[in-house]
């Protein structure tokens, strides 16, 4: 018997129209919610990972990787909004650079990966309602991709926001919209299933799905790591590189002591107190790219063991039912990670790739690294380093996060990089063209200040 609170979301989701599979798994997460789950995977349940298979060591032919890639479908995550950066429309419509969207140069990264090896993996995008129409429109502009069986996209499912006193349904007469809230990329595998997809996909010869973020333009679908699973018969692989001290609040794999099983753990399952573990990269050296392979088969028997719930670790994201109003009604979104599969997967492995394989966008700080000339698209479409040093480091103030005012004060583009250590900005300062950083440089502008074109930038300005 479900209580009260529970059946008001399960019915509000079946009048939405939310698939059953997904209803079941949400009705899981509740439950555990409701029983008093934290989500948190405690520091002395877990052992370091140690070493791992790496990419640069596989030995693969010509042969192989064609081979495999007719056995491979290529996921990308496309339900971001791109909110952090004020746009109300799919993050991957974004300019990346050279006038393309980050879709834009997906698509031609796989078209061109078709033509070096005479077959091209089938792209499929997992969007949600208002990500669906842009995104399509602009896969339009590549008529190869209209060519392949599978259709170009599904749609991720639904969940209502829960009332963090009494977890029922919130509402929100102010918008609507705002009620609801996506379960997190772990629904990634209940809404292949559920659309069809997972089925079909299998139908057709295609044994493995490559899973990667839309906004991560580094992870290409790598022909060695899937011929590299096809020999070895890995069910799932976890694309993981090197931590850093950038990355102390990324998500790290571990063993469980419990049953040797390989985790993910996030910052989001860290017990509180726990921290200075979780951060310390020497201890957890290996980063999760979100990267991963999994074996379409063993995903299929594990859903139809599990009648459609894979049981993956809780993520519980405490907000409030409008993120711009703090006074608004406090609410938990119950999430899932797609990662956190790795521990269902018996036999699964991880995999060291170079950073390269991992060039998120998820501020606009990144974002005018990735259109600087620190960064070029090579013949195949892949974003490569046109420097041999370390990347600069790059800090923007409040008047750059909304990519409106970042373009308006870059508005002949970014500035050359290739010379620079670091650049911090803080004020309203507009850069003209050619503009060139040497070393480190830092501007501190009290009044709004336009540097002209040609303009070389280095040390402390202004202040």
């Amino acid at each position: 018997m479900r209580p009260e609170a529970l059946e008001r979301s399960v019915t509000t989701m079946r009048e939405r129209g939310v698939n059953d599979r997904a209803i079941a798994v949400f009705e899981h997460y509740w439950r555990e919610l409701e029983s008093g789950a934290q989500g948190t995977i405690p520091e002395d349940t877990i052992e370091p990972l140690g070493d791992l298979t790496e990419l640069a060591d596989l030995d693969i032919t010509d042969d192989e990787r064609a081979e495999a890639l007719r056995q491979v479908a290529v996921v990308k995550l496309n339900g971001g909004l791109g909110t952090g950066m004020g746009m109300s429309g799919p993050k991957s419509a974004l300019v990346a650079r050279d006038a393309l969207t980050f879709l834009d140069i997906i698509a031609r990264q796989l078209i061109a990966l078709g033509k070096r090896y005479g077959t091209r993996p089938p792209l499929v995008l997992m969007d949600s309602f208002r990500t669906r129409e842009e995104s399509l429109e602009i896969l339009e502009r590549y008529p190869e991709l209209a060519e392949q069986t599978l259709p170009l996209d599904f749609l991720q499912s639904a969940e209502p926001k829960l009332r963090a006193d009494d977890l029922s349904p919130v509402q929100w007469p102010d918008d609507p919209s705002l009620e609801w809230c996506p379960p997190g990329h772990g629904d990634v595998y209940v809404s292949l299933q559920a659309s069809g997809l997972l089925d079909a996909m299998r139908e057709q010869g295609i044994r493995y799905a490559f899973l990667s973020n839309a906004d991560n333009l580094g992870a290409t679908c790598d022909p060695d790591i899937a011929a590299w699973m096809l020999r070895e018969g890995v069910p799932y692989a976890a694309e993981v590189t090197v931590r850093t001290a950038n990355d102390r609040k990324g998500g790290h794999l571990a063993i469980r002591k419990s049953d040797e099983r390989l985790i993910l753990r996030d910052s989001a399952m860290v017990v509180d107190g726990e921290d200075p573990y979780f951060q310390d990269n020497k201890r957890h050296q290996w980063f999760h790219t979100n990267n991963l392979w999994v074996d379409l088969e063993r995903l299929a028997a594990l859903l139809d063991e599990r009648d459609g719930v894979l049981g993956l670790p809780i993520v519980i994201n405490r907000k409030t039912v409008d993120p711009s109003r703090p006074d608004s009604t406090k609410v938990i979104q119950i999430e899932s990670a797609m990662g956190t599969a790795i521990e269902t997967f018996e036999g699964a492995q991880a995999i060291r790739v170079p950073r390269t394989r991992f060039r998120p966008v998820k501020t606009t700080n990144e974002l005018l690294l990735l259109r600087s000339d620190v960064f070029a698209l090579d013949e195949d479409s892949r974003v490569v380093s046109t420097i041999s040093h370390d990347e600069p480091s790059i800090t923007l103030d409040e008047h750059y996060k909304l990519i409106a005012d970042f373009d308006q004060r870059f508005p002949k583009g970014a500035p050359s990089l290739r010379e620079c250590t670091s650049l911090s900005v803080a004020g309203e300062v507009t850069f003209g063209a050619g503009v060139r950083c040497v070393g480190d440089v830092e501007i501190d502008a009290a009044d709004p200040v336009a540097i002209p074109d040609g303009e070389e930038l280095t040390g402390r300005l202004g202040g």
